[in-house]
């Protein structure tokens, strides 16, 4: 089977109206002109400056609250220390840490949000436990349907299925709630439930 090619449009719009960042003191920025570490904004000891400071190998170096170190600078040296950054970064600039990234999107696509593949590995085994609890239940309920089990054997069961469900609920929900986080940020919203 041939393998997809997706095209992309190099159109772009120039907007006038972009607002940079804003950055305050206890801030986890990347300065990726300088390493791949993380960095931890500092408030001025001066109360007057509004500057900001990072410590670099023993030497303090100041930036505006927008991220540049020098009001003529036409764009930020530092970047909040996000996933979407990171990877943006890495792609710029190369890392020592590669992240491979899978891209499982559609051409239409216009949000896209980077999950961990241990989070998607936690989700999948959430979702075939759960999978595999609604298949017991289903067999269980042939049975009673049956007859083929007693009457005290149905309810054994049912107090057993009853735990179950009502463990692989507090599973879900968490689960769920951990999905939401990221989901909250774009135009499909949270997941009620």
């Amino acid at each position: 089977m041939p393998k997809s090619i997706r095209t992309i449009s190099n159109t772009q719009t120039t907007t006038n109206n972009s607002t940079l960042a804003t950055f305050k003191a206890g801030d986890s920025v990347l300065w990726a002109a300088v390493s791949n570490d993380t960095y931890k904004l500092q408030s001025s000891s001066d109360k007057r400056s509004n500057r900001l400071f990072i410590r670099h190998a023993n030497i303090e170096y100041s930036f505006d609250t927008d991220g540049r170190s020098s009001p003529d600078d036409a764009l930020p040296s530092l970047f909040h220390n996000t996933p979407a950054n990171r990877q943006a970064i890495n792609a710029l600039y190369g890392s020592q840490h590669s992240i491979k990234t899978i891209d499982c999107t559609d051409a239409d696509d216009d949000e896209v949000i980077l999950m961990s593949s241990c989070m998607l590995s936690d989700t999948a085994c959430d979702v075939s436990g759960a999978a595999e609890v609604m298949y017991d239940i289903g067999q269980l309920l042939y049975l009673i349907y049956s007859e083929d089990i007693s009457s005290n054997q149905v309810k054994s069961m049912a107090r057993l299925v009853h735990d179950t469900t009502d463990r692989w609920q507090s599973i879900l929900n968490y689960r769920l709630d951990t999905l939401n986080k990221p989901l909250e940020q774009t135009g499909f919203g949270k997941v009620e439930g």
